[in-house]
């Protein structure tokens, strides 16, 4: 008996979501076969011949497509079911769930892009049996106010302001100002305002800092990034200046240094009369030079020399001594015996003698002022050419071996302690060695108490 069961039992192929099986079976029905060969079929399934059939004498392959579960999470209610269809739009519409422009379509993890809601076909192996999750996501109306470009409406899935955002394409920075936070979550009518900050660079202490702010004015940028300006430390652009999109704000360190040197105070000389003092004598005290100290305040802009400014108060460490000159100016009336009697004189001044006469002196005798003197006195012995300022004209005066003359005649080559002694044309003696000059009294109300040093003839008997 066993030898003619088997001798009824014929070969059927099983091909199983693409997998392939082989059995043999003496049962022609299709459903007895699969539940013989542990098939599993539900009502979705697709079974061929189908599974109320049973096989004919030529076939001999039974096909079966398991449907594969799908989850349809939308509008706050979950679908489970199975479904043949891999086309997303067909699974939607067995399960009644419509999708509009903007709303989120994600596919067992996968966002979809928009314009895929209609055509979107769900990868699958025929050996794949893995559950669909299908989520939709709806969009809401929501109002973005951005800073720098201004209000917009849009439509958005996005479940937080932060999303919201992302979705929309808008770039955040840390020092932005939003409202709500990002952490909020987004309902229909949210109203996001982003203050939108702005980049600015800080050059300080040799480095560069980027940064953006919301601030208006540079100082209040400063102070969030804790960079103080100590002293006479500035900034450029001023610390009150409007904050520029992308701008440079240079911080300019300043710092001062005092550079102390000392100097010599030169002294001056002083000549000081001397009641006590004969006429013609002096003494001389020598100066001695001071000492000052001068400060020169050196400043410095991030490390550069840019300006010195010396302060105009020099503190005198030690004050200079004058040289003093004293002069006498105490007139001592004298007697002196000459070949021709006494006389009287006041001063002794050793001076340079030539001689002249109206022949000698340059003008010619066609001249109406021939052999007129200075003060108007005809030319004669014993008038003598002085220099005013130091013998006054009118003064009296002995020169021993030419005798008493009168000093009324001026000289252009005259100057100084030099007398030009005068002759008649016709007994005219050479003079040019130094001699005493005695003045004779009275003193003139007028006396220059220093005399010039001058001539100076060192090889002529001086």
């Amino acid at each position: 008996m066993a030898v003619g069961y088997y001798a009824t039992l014929v070969p059927v192929t099983i091909v199983v979501d693409g997998q392939v099986r082989s059995l043999r079976t003496n049962q022609r029905a299709v459903d007895n076969i699969l539940r013989e060969a542990g098939v599993t079929v539900e009502s979705d399934d697709i079974v061929g011949p189908t599974l109320g059939s049973s096989l004919t004498d030529e076939q001999s392959t039974i096909i079966v497509q398991h449907a594969r579960p799908v989850t349809v999470q939308a509008d706050g209610h979950i679908q489970q079911f199975q479904s043949q269809t891999s086309l997303l739009p067909e699974i939607l519409k067995q399960a009644s769930v419509g999708v509009h422009e903007f709303d989120r379509v994600t596919v067992n993890g996968q966002i979809l892009d928009r314009a895929q809601h209609d055509s979107y076909t769900i990868p699958r192996d025929p050996r794949d049996r893995s559950p669909i999750n299908i989520s939709i996501q709806r969009a809401v109306p929501a109002t973005l106010i951005l800073s720098h470009v201004g209000e917009q409406k849009v439509q958005t899935p996005a479940k937080t302001v932060g999303e919201a955002l992302n979705e929309a394409g808008v770039q955040l920075y840390l020092a932005d100002r939003i409202t709500p936070t990002l952490a909020s979550p987004l309902t229909a009518g949210t109203i996001i305002t982003v203050e939108q900050s702005v980049p600015i660079n800080i050059d300080v202490d040799g480095r560069t800092i980027k940064t953006r702010t919301l601030r208006n004015q540079v100082g209040e940028v400063l102070n969030d990034l804790g960079v103080a300006l100590v002293g006479e430390d500035y900034t450029q652009p001023a610390i009150d200046a409007p904050v520029q999109a992308d701008g440079t704000v240079k911080i300019v360190r300043v710092h001062e240094e005092v550079l102390v040197e000392q100097e010599g105070i030169p002294y001056e000389m002083v000549k000081i009369p001397d009641a006590n003092m004969e006429i013609d004598t002096s003494t001389v005290k020598d100066g001695e030079s001071g000492i000052q100290q001068k400060r020169t305040v050196i400043r410095y802009e991030n490390g550069q020399e840019v300006a010195r400014n010396m302060d105009p108060n020099f503190v005198v460490l030690k004050s200079p001594s004058n040289k003093e000159f004293r002069y006498g100016t105490n007139i001592v009336i004298r007697t002196l015996n000459t070949p021709d009697g006494p006389i009287e004189y006041w001063r002794k001044v050793r001076t340079y003698a030539t001689s002249y006469s109206a022949a000698t002196s340059g003008t010619p005798k066609t001249a109406k002022w021939y052999g007129v003197t200075a003060t108007g006195l005809p030319m004669r012995k014993g008038i003598v050419a002085v220099d005013p300022s130091v013998i006054s004209l009118g003064t009296k005066l002995y020169v021993p071996g030419y005798g008493i003359g009168l000093a009324a005649d001026t000289g252009g080559g005259i100057r100084g302690k030099w007398l030009d002694l005068g002759y008649d044309d016709d007994n005219l003696q050479s003079w040019w060695w130094w001699v005493d000059t005695y003045l004779l009294t009275p003193v003139p109300g007028s006396v220059n108490y220093e005399l010039p040093n001058w001539p100076q003839y060192r090889d002529r008997g001086n």
